[in-house]
């Protein structure tokens, strides 16, 4: 089938995520037909560079034979396997064993989900599960960050704050509520890193006041705000959230999908600050792409009490009929295998300071207003007057823009709808790669400057 078929196909039949319907169906589709590495193929022969790991998930790259080879391998010998009814297979098996071997903590039982959007609603049902047999059945009431995402399904998009996924689907829910974000770059109220955290834990303390610590069952966050626009909190902030959890009697959820196996660093956002949440959830770098999985890691305390608070032998009634699919725990244990024995975790970690320097250096731009990263995971914010921090008019599109101008330079990276762009490198970059995308990015920027209507934004 030519391009052109293709992309009148998929504009009849394929609705594409959290996209226009309508702008879908006059727009052609950017056709991806193969990658290697920190690189993708467009239909029409185009080389890529991949600067976010397709969603933020790709995090060995594109093309690793070993994958495919245990994939097609577990595929050959048992290519299905349910987790219901006592059943189990053994690639998931070893994959729970792994990752409780790897986790923060205490954080020893391991639910498999799908991804990442059912991995938060599966933590909601046990958290809920949670207090009811634990004799608190009031604790009804969950809290999460302004620009926080938690997916995009029927609950876990009402403790994701941001108006796309509220707006015409009767969201958030009555029982979920939000506190600003701490937004270094934009807090009005505080400005140290001290003052931002007292002020964060103020801040949950008074909602938690407002709801009554009777009613409230848990704080969600990210360590980092993915699809917000990458705010960055000030180090200590993941710690004293949980102090203050500790503190009010309530659960403290670390939502990992995005920051993962790596991303940031380190294995787990969460162990750069000695943090052990009651629930921690993951997906995307869990198989960093190759085939669908989450996980849900429960502390060895909550397991307890929910294990033992119900009557013996009653059944929890939570489940997926793929949770532990065989081909995708598979595919998890090798990729882990890459990140520990392949060296890309440590890669990951040279080449993300490496990618931090010089993208930093890229301040003195006139569009932009700051860079933050942390590892492979930055956000650029832009603006049209840098000293007064000011937001460009929405009428300008500048972040599609620069994003349009991004993939006619062999780019990838991702544009936030109050423009801010984001990356995040697959782990295997090297540092030639960096400078590729430095150099890629830098020329986006400048392309858009030559347009009279962003020179004459600029003040």
């Amino acid at each position: 089938m030519n391009i052109d078929a293709m992309r009148e196909k998929n504009r009849q039949h394929w609705i594409h995520p959290v996209s226009s319907w309508l702008d879908q169906e006059h727009s052609n589709a950017k056709l991806l037909s193969s990658g290697k590495g920190a690189w993708l193929r467009d239909a029409e022969g185009n080389d890529i560079l991949d600067g976010f790991s397709g969603l933020w998930c790709v995090n060995v790259g594109y093309g690793h034979e070993s994958i495919v080879q245990a994939a097609a391998e577990q595929m050959r010998r048992l290519p299905y396997a349910t987790g219901y009814f006592g059943y189990a297979s053994e690639p998931a098996v070893k994959l729970a064993a792994a990752l409780a071997d790897i986790a923060p903590g205490n954080l020893n039982k391991v639910f498999f989900t799908l991804g990442g959007s059912d991995a938060v609603d599966t933590v909601i049902r046990f958290i809920k599960l949670y207090f009811n047999v634990t004799g608190k059945p009031d604790k009804k009431h969950f809290i999460s960050l302004q620009r926080g995402y938690h997916g995009s399904s029927s609950t876990g998009s009402g403790l994701t704050a941001l108006p796309a996924f509220h707006n015409g689907f009767d969201l958030p829910l009555p029982s979920q509520h939000h506190i600003p974000s701490y937004y270094p770059y934009r807090n009005s109220d505080a400005q140290s890193d001290d003052e931002i955290i007292a002020l964060s834990v103020t801040q949950l303390k008074e909602k938690v006041s407002e709801l009554g610590p009777e009613n409230v069952a848990a704080f969600f966050c990210e360590p980092i705000q993915g699809s917000g626009g990458v705010i960055i909190p000030p180090v200590g902030w993941l710690a004293a959230m949980q102090r203050a959890c500790k503190e009010l009697g309530i659960l403290f959820v670390v939502d990992e999908v995005i920051t993962g196996f790596g991303r940031t660093g380190p294995m787990f956002a969460c162990d750069a600050e000695g943090v052990s949440p009651d629930f921690m959830t993951v997906a995307k770098g869990l198989t960093a792409g190759y085939a669908p999985m989450g996980a849900v890691f429960i502390a060895d305390h909550i397991y307890r009490a929910i294990a033992d608070g119900l009557p013996s032998g009653e059944l929890v009634g939570h489940g997926f009929t793929y949770s532990g699919h065989p081909v995708s725990a598979a595919i998890g244990l090798e990729v882990l295998r890459l990140y520990q024995e392949g060296g890309i975790l440590e890669n990951g970690r040279k080449v993300g300071e490496y990618f931090g320097n010089q993208l930093g250096k890229l301040i003195d731009h006139p569009l932009v207003g700051e860079v933050r990263s942390r590892g492979l995971l930055a956000g650029v914010e832009l603006v049209t007057n840098k000293a007064l921090k000011t937001k460009p008019d929405r009428s300008l599109k500048l972040g599609e823009k620069i994003l349009a101008a991004g993939y006619q330079n062999g780019l990838i990276f991702r544009a936030f709808g109050d423009d801010i762009i984001g990356f995040a490198p697959p782990l295997c970059c090297t540092p030639a790669e960096i400078d590729q995308l430095i150099v890629k990015f830098t020329k986006s920027l400048n392309d858009v400057l030559t347009t009279k209507e962003i020179q004459n934004a600029i003040n």
